[in-house]
């Protein structure tokens, strides 16, 4: 049986042609003794996350340096003006100092209400528009007398509240998916805790391994009959083996066989700027023929008498593991490095090969619940985008049919 559902944005009224300038006001106020003033937090844009409204990191004026003096307000869409193509806006809740690469946008009239406004800022039409107005090549730039000729078609006041309703419906769907993998993963951190903890016999990782090898440092080419894939970070960061951007490389006979991979390798990135991802590790699973990697991963093989690949894995994911880790990680011209002393010195507790398998089942369940919540987060993304590039193109009829 199908029925069809219309959700009615029609109305007698015309939807107006106005340009951004003209129902937006860019706030201009500064603050040069913030803490004096009152405020506590400060917004740069390495605190804002790319298409996602919700700000969930800030810092503090209290414990940090800065020279922000730019003031915006709770309830001001901050828009990232620089890099444009990172898609940064978030809803400010708290007042604060931003930077000055971050605008701030409010409502300049009665003509629009500020829940509509996030969501214009998010528009691929809006995105469009700074992009083409964006000028510098390093570090392009957006300008508000530039944004400000943004050209859209305004809904008459009652549909902008549906119109914002149903897509800020969306966005609570969204972060109650995310909310829900992110306590997840705090789960699955105390579930690994309390098991590494039992009271296992500890031994050094290098007593476990077989062999540890660093990746090729061979530059990478083009795809030709002569090359072979080449796994590096962007393939191994996300705990599994990442294909969708796979490099190549021409190697000898020989090192063709030294930097071979097999199924239940398990690599481990050594080298990157981001100390979160040095230590992350990734098991070998079903990869195309002749597959090596590159010099900033190494290759861990374990030794399968009394050690299973997917519960180094999992153990060296582990907030404990990990504490001991960066004990081993080293700073050297902007780059967290871990070399294979600091691997082998690691102690891992050891169960049972059974008991190793035991928890292994129960953490990549979890895991690929996690992985879940983050397939209808994403779903849920895809849908609003299209919700809201639909909506605010002036189609008011949303037609849909259940079966």
């Amino acid at each position: 049986m199908t029925s069809d559902t219309t959700i009615d944005l029609t109305t007698d009224t015309e939807w107006k042609s106005v340009t951004f300038g003209e129902v937006v006001k860019d706030v201009k106020e500064s603050e040069r003794e913030p803490v004096a003033a009152g405020l506590e937090f400060y917004v740069g844009l390495e605190h804002m996350t790319p298409n996602n409204l919700e700000l969930s990191e800030w810092g503090s004026l209290f414990e940090d340096d800065v020279s922000f003096t730019k003031r915006f307000r709770k309830g001001q869409v901050l828009f990232g003006k620089r890099r444009a193509y990172q898609r940064k806006v978030v809803v400010a809740d708290f007042d604060g100092i931003c930077s000055s690469d971050i605008l701030t946008f409010k409502p300049l009239n009665a003509d629009l209400i500020p829940e509509l406004l996030p969501f214009i800022v998010q528009s691929d039409a809006f995105f469009d528009h700074a992009l083409d107005t964006s000028s510098g090549s390093l570090s392009p730039r957006t300008r508000w007398s530039q944004l400000k000729d943004f050209p859209f078609l305004l809904p008459p006041r009652d549909i902008q509240h549906k119109i914002a309703s149903i897509l800020n419906n969306t966005e609570l769907t969204i972060r109650g998916y995310e909310q829900s993998a992110e306590r997840l993963l705090k789960v699955i951190d105390v579930i690994s805790v309390n098991y590494l903890r039992q009271g296992w016999d500890g031994v050094q990782l290098g007593e476990l391994l077989t062999d540890l090898q660093y990746g090729s440092s061979k530059k990478m080419c083009s795809e030709s009959e002569k090359t072979v894939p080449i796994l590096r970070i962007p393939n191994v960061v996300d705990r599994s083996i990442d294909l969708s951007d796979l490099s190549h490389t021409e190697l000898s006979d020989t090192d063709k066989d030294k930097y071979h991979l097999e199924n239940d390798d398990v690599l481990i990135v050594r080298t990157n700027g981001n100390p979160e991802y040095v230590g992350r590790t990734a098991v070998v699973r079903e990869l195309p023929p002749n597959t090596v990697f590159a010099s900033y991963l190494i290759r861990l093989r374990c030794d399968s008498s009394k050690l299973l690949p997917t519960f180094l894995h999992v153990a060296l994911a582990s907030p404990r593991v990990r504490r001991t880790l960066r004990h081993e990680i080293r700073s050297s011209a902007g780059n967290y490095n871990l070399n294979t002393k600091g691997i082998k010195r690691q102690v891992l507790p050891l169960p049972p090969l059974k008991d190793q398998q035991d928890f292994v089942d129960e953490i990549e369940g979890l895991y690929t619940k996690h992985a879940e919540l983050n397939c209808h987060a994403e779903a849920c993304k895809t849908l609003k985008r299209s919700l809201l590039n639909h909506l605010l193109s002036g189609n008011c009829d949303l037609m849909g049919a259940d079966a």
